[in-house]
């Protein structure tokens, strides 16, 4: 019997996330006067590296706070270094009680997206003290900027508050504290002569500042709901929940939703997909979720499909204890593709967009596919099975096919945990980008970079495919060498796209974090949401005076 959930009673999005009408807000007293008169228990400031001594909000505390400052400064060899912080107390010398000083490395190494990263530092350190107010000297960026940099504090305040806590107990929940931030120009209870100028002092620009926080504080909801769908235990997220959370999103939000079963499946020859289901006794679903702008004709159709196993044993090739550890997460690129489902609507975005999304287990039962088989894709290429542990592409491959067939999409993209030598290639923090279709690769890659979702284009040499995954008995073996594995892989999916623009996200590094900070915490990132609905729908650049 498939467990019923509301949205969200899986999703501890209510507890855990931080949105307008939960009491989040984003403010900025703009005026000199105004800040003068706040009464805050913290503010933080970014400081490069190398910078420290001429850093205005410094050069302005340190004759009302006196040399402690400098002292502990010196004490905690606080340098500027990203990673690095200080807290200092004021002594009731100035209007808030405590300074938090920010490293961000060096400025010629400095991204606009480390904002979203920075302003998790601070919202993370303010959660900690149990703050509920939080001032933040914003001395980076630009009046054209405002728009991106309220969307990527926003993030980042967000997210910081974020912990899977479904399991804990009561005293091990930390909900978030922080209920406003407040964008500040200059030391609170200070004024300085830079600050009369500063860029965010315009309504022009608070007014982008704040449309930028709006649209973060929903992207922040996505990406949310991605990570808790990635760290549910695969138990609970077997694919006929997961298809029932994508029902509830479009009831929510007005998608369509069209849910296919393994009999529908079969019905549309999708031998592939259905191969890699039949060793598991939880039912394999095909997900389609359809966005359609309101009131107005789509610019184009786009598909965007994410791989959901949602257990990956490696079949019949099992994997050992330590590699299937974490196989709860092979269904990260299904969760990116409903964290955008669930926020497109809100983003009104201008493109009909259809979500995809394959899930089924990958188990050894004693109907598992086996080494040697030889199927029949939906798109009529037979693939012999050499590695029952290289699945994702053949689910990805019949998704695609659907896609083509049922959507006749103007684009295409799949985003997929689908190899780890994507991993060994790039590390674990950036995502590899195959593609057919330089512009659309080029705005993928800048759309990845303005939301700090790293992404490092790979090439696709056919002639890989050839040497390596040929077949005396099929039109192709499921699997290449080691060796370039990542690139096999993309190889493998184009042989099913055709002359669609086409764009490959492998994301096995970046789905999950062995570590916190920032707007991160350990586990599911969420990785893909930010960078998809940036593509799908870009940020309004202003049109502010510098």
């Amino acid at each position: 019997m498939v467990k019923k959930f509301q949205m969200y009673d899986l999703l501890p999005v209510h507890r855990t996330m931080m949105t307008e009408k939960m009491g989040m807000k984003i403010t900025f007293p703009g005026t000199t006067s105004a800040q003068s008169g706040l009464d805050l228990a913290l503010c933080a400031c970014f400081v490069f590296e190398g910078e420290v001594a001429e850093h205005p909000m410094l050069q302005a505390v340190d004759p009302v706070v006196g040399p402690v400052l400098r002292q502990l400064i010196a004490d905690e060899k606080f340098v500027g270094k990203k990673k690095q912080s200080v807290l200092i107390h004021t002594s009731g010398k100035l209007n808030t009680q405590r300074l938090l000083l920010i490293g961000a490395g060096k400025r010629r190494d400095f991204k606009l997206a480390d904002v979203c990263y920075l302003t998790g530092v601070a919202a993370r350190k303010a959660n900690h003290l149990k703050v509920t107010r939080l001032g933040l000297v914003l001395d980076v960026g630009q009046a054209s900027e405002a728009k991106r940099i309220g969307e990527l504090m926003a993030v980042g305040a967000s997210l910081a508050g974020y912990q899977f806590d479904r399991y804990l107990p009561a005293e091990r929940r930390c909900a978030p504290s922080l209920e406003e931030l407040m964008v500040l120009t200059e030391p609170v209870g200070l004024c300085t002569s830079q600050a009369a100028t500063h860029w965010l002092t315009t309504p022009a620009a608070q007014a982008a500042l704040h449309a930028g926080a709006v649209r973060g504080l929903a992207l922040a909801q996505g990406v949310a709901l991605s990570r808790d769908l990635v760290n549910e235990g695969a138990s609970e997220m077997p694919p006929a929940n997961m298809a029932a959370i994508a029902q509830q999103i479009a009831s929510r939000d007005n998608l369509e939703a069209r849910i296919l079963s393994p009999t529908d499946c079969e019905a549309l020859g999708m031998g592939l997909l259905l191969a890699v289901g039949r060793g598991s006794t939880q039912p394999l679903r095909l997900i389609h979720l359809i966005y359609r702008p309101h009131n107005r004709a789509p610019k184009k159709r786009v598909a965007v499909i994410g791989k959901a196993v949602t257990f990956d044993s490696g079949g019949l090739a099992l994997k050992t204890i330590d590699g299937m550890l974490d196989m709860k997460m092979d269904m990260g690129g299904g969760a990116a593709v409903l964290g955008v489902a669930s926020v497109l609507r809100a983003l009104d975005c201008d493109h009909e967009v259809h979500l995809i999304c394959p899930a089924t287990e990958n188990m050894p039962g004693g109907s598992a596919y086996k080494l040697g088989d030889i199927l029949r894709s939906m798109a009529g290429k037979t693939v012999e099975i050499n590695n029952t542990d290289a699945e994702g592409r053949l689910i990805l491959a019949d998704a695609i096919t659907y896609a083509r067939t049922k959507v006749a999409p103007d684009e295409l993209i799949d985003c997929a945990t689908l190899t780890g030598a994507s991993m060994v290639a790039l590390g674990p923090h950036i995502a590899a980008l195959m593609s057919n279709a330089p512009q659309h690769a080029a705005r993928m890659l800048a759309a990845a970079e303005a939301v700090g979702e790293p992404m490092w284009q790979l090439p696709l040499p056919k002639h890989l495919l050839e040497e390596q995954m040929s077949s005396e008995f099929a039109d192709f073996k499921n699997c290449g060498e080691r060796q370039g594995g990542c690139i096999t892989g993309g190889l493998f999916l184009q042989e099913f796209v055709g002359d669609l623009p086409w764009l490959h996200i492998d994301m096995a590094g970046p789905v999950k974090s062995s570590s916190e900070g920032g707007h991160q915490g350990k586990g599911a990132t969420g990785f893909g949401v930010l960078a998809l609905a940036e593509y799908l729908h870009p940020i309004d650049p202003p049109s502010l005076a510098s």
